[in-house]
């Protein structure tokens, strides 16, 4: 039986982390030939996660530069993908999420006829700006794509209203569940705060949220500090100067505020579970965060993951200073709202997406026997 060769990409941490699941489930097919290219969109980031699951790329790219602009990243990333696509010659390539790094790919497979899967498909928040450029970039990927994973029964209503064939949308569950489960058994003890004071722990990166609302973020998470003696706040800081300057400027110097390099993702969800809120802009902490119990809120005005919001453990407060120092002191002094919002919700899986894109795959080969 010849093995069909599956090209697996990944550019980004998050990406990292939502594919070696599946990486690995891969590996251990029979039918399949997987190799692993890492595009290297966000260089240390990546290859943290990697380290964690054991994964070793089988493609390098290396592409990060510093501070490098959109159209610069996406065209070195179209022509060094076409390359790989046209020495591979994949049977599939795999793709998740809404980086550049899934753009470049569906659309290098586009150009070459490969057939492209995109992972976590069928998010949206209908607004094209928001998140930017992540909304265009999963948009358009899911219009090359001949297989739809779509994490969420949402998600796949979302594509079919655009006109994607149903045949082609298959609901799997989220990879990020199998990824979090599996490193939440063997994360105790390692998470780099050691106190005994109510922790909230703080995630803020989007691109669209620099400038004047990352300074409310900012301000409002000193005040939250400034105003509660009993708590610490922990912010693994992002390393995009726009971050990292106003990060350390304005918080860098006070006594309950930890400041510190991005947490590979063992130390980082060690620190979710300690953790007695969270705040955040990311989008996979809306997700990994529900199914440990921690109420989110989440420094947005739109989301492409409503099923935990309405399950009412998750919270959209947008950057407003009043808004986040409001809505965090409330879970802080009322026990009741906390515990409706800590309520061990995961709408996003059940830890069994990778096996089930896996045999969806083998099926497309008609390779049952």
């Amino acid at each position: 039986m010849r093995k069909r060769k599956i090209i697996v990409t990944v550019g980004t941490r998050p990406e990292a982390v939502k594919m070696a699941p599946l990486i690995k489930q891969l590996q251990h097919e029979e039918w399949a030939d997987c190799r692993v290219l890492a595009t290297a969109q966000h260089r240390g980031m990546l290859d943290q996660v990697l380290r964690l699951f054991e994964i070793k790329p089988d493609i390098d790219l290396d592409i990060m530069q510093p501070n490098q602009s959109l159209p610069t990243l996406t065209s070195r990333l179209i022509t060094k993908l076409d390359e790989v696509l046209a020495t591979e010659e994949p049977d599939v390539l795999l793709a998740q999420g809404d980086t550049t790094t899934v753009l470049t790919a569906a659309l290098a497979c586009f150009y070459r006829r490969v057939p492209f899967g995109h992972v976590e498909a069928g998010l949206r928040t209908g607004d094209l700006s928001n998140p930017f450029p992540e909304e265009m970039n999963r948009v358009v990927a899911g219009r090359m794509a001949r297989w739809h994973f779509a994490p969420t029964t949402c998600a796949k209503e979302n594509l079919l209203r655009e006109g994607i064939d149903q045949s082609s949308v298959f609901v799997t569950g989220n990879t990020v569940i199998d990824a979090l489960l599996d490193v939440a058994k063997r994360c105790d003890g390692a998470s780099p705060y050691k106190g005994d004071r109510r922790l909230i722990l703080v995630t803020s990166h989007r691109r669209e949220n620099f400038g004047e609302a990352f300074q409310n973020i900012l301000r409002a998470i000193k005040t939250i500090a400034d105003e509660n003696v009993d708590i610490q706040v922990l912010y693994p800081v992002h390393p995009n100067p726009n971050v990292r300057t106003g990060a350390y400027a304005s918080l860098g110097d006070h006594p309950r505020i930890t400041l510190c390099e991005p947490l590979d993702y063992l130390p980082f969800v060690a620190a979710m579970k300690q953790a007695y809120l969270i705040l955040t802009d990311s989008g996979g902490v809306q997700e990994e965060a529900p199914a440990l119990g921690k109420p989110v809120l989440v420094l947005r005005r739109e989301t492409e993951r409503p099923e935990a919001v309405r399950h009412e453990v998750v919270k959209l407060i947008g950057t407003d200073y009043a808004d986040i120092v409001s809505n965090t002191q409330r879970l802080l002094d009322n026990p009741a709202d906390y515990r409706r919002m800590a309520r061990g919700v995961s709408p996003y899986g059940d830890g069994l997406a990778s096996g089930r894109i896996a045999r969806i795959l083998k099926g497309y080969f008609d390779l049952s026997n």
